[in-house]
Parts: C-alpha cells; sequence; structure tokens
C-alpha cells in the first residue's frame, strides 16, 4: 500500500479531465497490493464515472463494502440515475445532507421520475443559494425551464411562477427551446414559434460545436417546430420541414437520442395532410426500436403515441384488434376519469365498434356500449357529438342528464368531481342554451359552484360564469350567492377584470354608493365612445326570438284555444281514356273480363270446345246429361285424371 498510493497520488496532481483511462489504470494496479483501500477504490469509481462506465462503477462500490458506500455515497446515487433506476437513485441523493451535488441529483432523478413540483421546489433553492462551481448558475436557469416547461405539459401551469419568457431566455439556445416549450403547453403557439426560431440560430451560431453535434442538438428544436407548424395550419411550411428531417436521418439515427427519433417519425407522418396508404406509416411508426430504460418518454409523450398507433390500426382496418387493446386499457383504471387520455381511448374503442362511420345507422352500435360503461365519460361524448351531428339536441341532452344523474348517485369523491367537472358542466350549458332552458343553465351553474366554493382550488372559470348567470337574477337568495362568489374571486385575483366587473355588478345591487373598486374599471364614456345612439334609437328596439320552450308552450296554448276543424278531403284527379266519348253508352261489362264477357268469341273449333266445355253457372235443359238429381245425372260429371289419361292414350294412338 506504501509503494502504491504515492503513485496514484502523484498521477492524480498531475492528471487533467481527459487522462481518466490513465487513473482507472493506476487504480488497477494500486489495487493488486491493496485490494481494501477506500482511497483507491473511491478514486477509481470517479474515474469510473468519467468515461461512463456507469454500471461498472455500481459494481465496484456493491463490493467495496460499508465503508466505500459511505463515502461514495453522491457517485452511487449519480450511478444509480444514469443506469435508470431513478427511485433509488433519489433516496440515495436524498439520504445526503447539505451536498450541492446530491440536490442536483434529486432534482434530475425526480424530474425523470415525473415529480416536477419536488424538481421545480429543488432547482428553486439551488437558484437563491451562492453557486461556488462554474457554470453552475446557468445549469440550474436550464434545467429550472425545463421543469416549467414540464409543469405546464402536465396541467400544473398554476405552479410555475414566471409565465412570460424574459431577456435572459434569449442568450442560450437551450434556455430559448425551454421557452418555447412552455409557451407551447399553454397553447401560445406563435410566440413558440418565434423562440424555437430564435433557439436554432443560437445553435447554428456556436463555434464549438462540430456539424454532426449541431445536427443532433438541432434535432429536438426541428421537431418542436414540425409540432408547432402543423397545430397552426401551415400544411406546405409543415411538409417542407418534415422531408428536411427525413433527409438527414442517417445522421441522426447514429447521434440523436432514441426517443427523439420516436418523436420525429410520429411528427413526420402527422404532416402528412392525406395519407394514400396508411400501411406505410403504420409500419415506419412500427418499426422504431424499443426505448431504453435510460431514454423512455414522458407520460404525455408516451399517451400521443399509443393514441397515435390506434388510428392507424384503424385505418388499416384492424377494428378487432382496437376494440381488445382499447377494452383491455379502458378496464385497467375506473370508468368515470376526466383524463384526455382515458377520454381518447374510450373514443377510439367507440370509433372501431362503429367502424369508423358517422351514419344514424352507426350510432346503435355504439348505444349498447353505454350499458355496459354507463359512467364513461368519453363514450358519453362521443354519443352526444354524434346526436348533434344529426341535429338531436334533446337525445344529446337526455344521455348527458344521464350520466350526471349517475354521478349524483354515488358515494365516491372522485365521481362528485367529475360530475362538477368544468367540461361536462359547460357542456350541459351548452345544450341546454342550443334549447332555449334558460332555467336549467341557471340551475345547473348554481349546483356547480356550491360544490367547488368549498374545495381548496375551485376552477375560477366556472366560478365567474355561475356567478355571472347569478347576478342576472331576480331573486335575492342568487344574489347573496354571486355576491359571495365575486367576493372570494376578488380576494384571489383583484387585478382580474373579470372578477372586479362581476364583484362591482354584485355589490351594485345592495348598496346605493359607488365602489371604490369601480375606479379600476374602463369608464363607461370610453365603453360607448363609439356609440351613435340617435341612430339606436331611430333604428328601434329588435324584439328577441322566443325561445324553444316557449314557443312550445304558445303552440300548446294555441291548440286548445282553437276548435278542430275538419280536414279537407282531397279531390283526385278524374282520369279518362284518351278515346273517351261521352256521347256513348260505356260497356256495363266493361269490368269483366275479357273472356267472361257476353260479346267474347273464341277462335277456333277448340277453343269453342274448350268453352263450352269450362262454362260454369249456366242453366242445363232437362234430359241432357247431369240435368237432374236422377241418378243418370252422374254421366254428365267430368272427371279431371280420366280425362288427362285418355287424352294421353289418343295422343299415343294417333302418332301409331
Amino acid at each position: 500500500m506504501a509503494s502504491g498510493a504515492p503513485s496514484l497520488d502523484s498521477l492524480l496532481r498531475n492528471s487533467t479531465l481527459d487522462d481518466h483511462g490513465q487513473i482507472l489504470q493506476a487504480c488497477n494496479a494500486s489495487l493488486k497490493q491493496s485490494k481494501k483501500d477506500v482511497g483507491i477504490l473511491h478514486a477509481k469509481v470517479v474515474a469510473l464515472l468519467k468515461l461512463e462506465k456507469y454500471e461498472d462503477a455500481l459494481r465496484v462500490i456493491e463490493d467495496g463494502g460499508q465503508g466505500l458506500q459511505g463515502v461514495a455515497q453522491l457517485e452511487r446515487s449519480y450511478a444509480l440515475y444514469r443506469t435508470g433506476q431513478l427511485r433509488e437513485a433519489r433516496n440515495v441523493a436524498k439520504g445526503i445532507d447539505d451536498d450541492r451535488g446530491a440536490r442536483h441529483v434529486e432534482a434530475q432523478a425526480s424530474y425523470r421520475i415525473e415529480d416536477f413540483e419536488h424538481s421545480a421546489q429543488l432547482y428553486d433553492d439551488l437558484r437563491k443559494t451562492h453557486a461556488p462551481i462554474d457554470n453552475e448558475e446557468n445549469d440550474i436557469r436550464i434545467n429550472g425551464g425545463a421543469t416549467d416547461a414540464q409543469l405546464e405539459w402536465s396541467g400544473h401551469g398554476q405552479l410555475v411562477q414566471r409565465k412570460k419568457p424574459g431577456r435572459e431566455d434569449l442568450e442560450a439556445f437551450e434556455l430559448a427551446y425551454n421557452a418555447a416549450c412552455a409557451s407551447i403547453a399553454r397553447e401560445e403557439l406563435a410566440q413558440g414559434e418565434v423562440l424555437l426560431k430564435r433557439s436554432q440560430d443560437l445553435c447554428n451560431a456556436l463555434e464549438d460545436l462540430t456539424g454532426n453535434e449541431k445536427i443532433a442538438e438541432l434535432l429536438p428544436i426541428q421537431v418542436q417546430q414540425l409540432y408547432v407548424l402543423i397545430r397552426l395550419g401551415k400544411s406546405e411550411d409543415a411538409r417542407r420541414l418534415a422531408s428536411e428531417i427525413s433527409s438527414q436521418e442517417w445522421t441522426t439515427t447514429i447521434l440523436a437520442d432514441a426517443s427523439t427519433q420516436m418523436i420525429a417519425h410520429n411528427n413526420s407522418i402527422s404532416a402528412s395532410t392525406e395519407i394514400t396508404n396508411a400501411y406505410i406509416p403504420h409500419r415506419i411508426l412500427h418499426s422504431t426500436p424499443p426505448l431504453p430504460a435510460t431514454d423512455k418518454l414522458f407520460t404525455f409523450q408516451s399517451h400521443r403515441m399509443e393514441e397515435n398507433k390506434l388510428v392507424l390500426d384503424l385505418l388499416i382496418f384492424k377494428y378487432g384488434g382496437v376494440m381488445k387493446s382499447t377494452l383491455k386499457a379502458l378496464t385497467a383504471n375506473p370508468p368515470s376519469s376526466t383524463s384526455s387520455h382515458h377520454n381518447i381511448i374510450s373514443t377510439l374503442y367507440a370509433a372501431a365498434h362503429a367502424q369508423c362511420q358517422l351514419s344514424k345507422a352507426r350510432i346503435k352500435h355504439i348505444l349498447p356500449l353505454l350499458d355496459k360503461r354507463p359512467l364513461d365519460v368519453g363514450l358519453v361524448m362521443v354519443v352526444i357529438q354524434l346526436y348533434i351531428l344529426t341535429n338531436n339536441h334533446g337525445s344529446a341532452a337526455s344521455v348527458l342528464e344521464s350520466l350526471l344523474k349517475h354521478f349524483e348517485a354515488s358515494a365516491s369523491p372522485n365521481d362528485q368531481d367529475v360530475r362538477f367537472a368544468p367540461g361536462l358542466v359547460a357542456t350541459a350549458v351548452s345544450l341546454y342554451t342550443l334549447q332555449g332552458r334558460k332555467k336549467q343553465i341557471k340551475a345547473e351553474l348554481t349546483k356547480a359552484s356550491h360544490y367547488w366554493r368549498d374545495k381548496l382550488k375551485p376552477p375560477k372559470s366556472l366560478l365567474q360564469a355561475a356567478g355571472v348567470a347569478l347576478v342576472q337574477s331576480s331573486s335575492r337568495e342568487d344574489q347573496a350567492t354571486a355576491r359571495e362568489i365575486f367576493t372570494t374571486l376578488h380576494q384571489q385575483d383583484g387585478d382580474s377584470k373579470v372578477n372586479t366587473a362581476g364583484y362591482v355588478a354584485a355589490h351594485a345591487m345592495s348598496t346605493s354608493s359607488r365602489l371604490e373598486e369601480s375606479k379600476s374599471l374602463t369608464p363607461t364614456s370610453r365603453l360607448i365612445a363609439g356609440i351613435d345612439v340617435t341612430a339606436l334609437e331611430r333604428a328601434g328596439v329588435l324584439q328577441p326570438r322566443p325561445n324553444a320552450d316557449a314557443a312550445l308552450a304558445a303552440s300548446k296554448k294555441r291548440a286548445l284555444d282553437e276548435k278542430p276543424k275538419p280536414a279537407k278531403k282531397r279531390l283526385r284527379k278524374s282520369r279518362l281514356p284518351k278515346d273517351y266519348d261521352p256521347s256513348k253508352t260505356p260497356d256495363p261489362e266493361r269490368w269483366l273480363p275479357l273472356r267472361d264477357r257476353s260479346s267474347y268469341r273464341p277462335k277456333g273449333k277448340k277453343g269453342r270446345q274448350k268453352v263450352a266445355a269450362l262454362t260454369q253457372g249456366g242453366v242445363e235443359k232437362a234430359g241432357e246429361p247431369g240435368a237432374g238429381p236422377s241418378g243418370k245425372g252422374s254421366e254428365g260429371v267430368v272427371k279431371a285424371a280420366g280425362g288427362s289419361g285418355a287424352k294421353a292414350k289418343n295422343k299415343k294412338k294417333s302418332k301409331k
């Protein structure tokens, strides 16, 4: 040990960042003399991490015993993180106190397991303290921006402190890219497009990157640009960019991440406005290799990939396979859910049963599915949409009301949250608006406001809509409820003009004095500056159209007041033959068949004999065969079988 350690120490003193292989060789040579030296083992672990041999580093730490594991806790957590063991890496990093490196590993591991709130809190704490390492502050800003973007994508944008990109976000291509992703997640597509262009220009301007490295860095930017162009409807630009990405596929296959390549294939397929042969994109999307454990897609990305694959399966008529896979995914989760992925899967499940047809007959194939899954929100939305497309608003409203009644009868708190979800309430209000049912609109919004007012994070848009509906009511109880709603909203967000206007309107009914809050609103003189009052008076007052309920009530009232009138008989136009002559008397036997008329004369001898034999109802003279009830009368009866046999014999004899 005495001879091995000094040589290693001298090598470490004279080493640079590029000779980790030499350090590893020196460590191996020293360990031949002292296998349990903790210092040499620790140096070997660091060298293996620098050489990106993470599994070997973990093996050395595990074999080094308690002494090495106590010293190399940070290295162990980092190696676990790089090998995809994210939860264990975070747990190990949490156990290390007062270490900025451990906080970085914990934040990154939390980011990868999609605990974005905890990751954002860690980066915020690191940002508030001094960064002793060069470029650490820049890394914190980059990783913090990526965490904010993921919070927006995952639907927790209320936790993001900075919504608008600042000047510092335009200084590095990573910062501009993260700011663009956050803008895209907030549906600010135009701003995202500008920021992506800025990120691309900054990346191209870098001089310390080689050509291939630039291509690898530019690919995620281009993939996001392609997504934005598709969403903005710029089809021609999207197809051009998709062709550019496909042309450099051989380079990106070597340099870019597998997950980025998969998303690039998906967006390139989405850029095609017309798919003449669905089997080609289906083969391309399913030919991508499985992703490694260290490069998994985030949940929202994997959900979109799964949905797109199912859509392509429908395009190549794999209806049975889509039914099985979607039903398996649906049964694995509770049916009552407001998750967009769950409801899209329900939509694809219904589309497979209807074989992608939108006719009235296909609704009958989907309605039986509601009996099996009455709480499936996505399935109900599909049926409602189909009814609306067929202009059947009444059936659409009844289907939605049936779903809401099922939720109201349930004792599950989750079902109650789904019952009063803003999307379902808005759908009910929209259907009632189409039918002119104002009472039901107010009742629905009132029930939703009573439910959400006691919650910690109520939906502001829903409470605002409920407050507006209740302010217009003449009931004192409704006006008091509106005052409570807008008072709470104004206290939470006093800068919102909607909350302030609602607060002033709700309190104007109960007080005659001018409210102080009304000074922040736009003056009435400015609001009516461009309105010609005289012209409006001359034009007169437009009478509103009666709604559906009023029209129905008026029609019923008229039906009761008015006496029923006899139905008018429809006179048919007389039909006369072309050669009709009114001076001639029509033949009284014209309704009889031709052979039954008295004027009928058959042609030929056989015809006359046949008519004489088949005459029915004629009066026979006495003495003729069959004339009376005497015994000889039976001679006049002709037997059908004997007659035909006699004719057949006569024919044979005549041939002889």
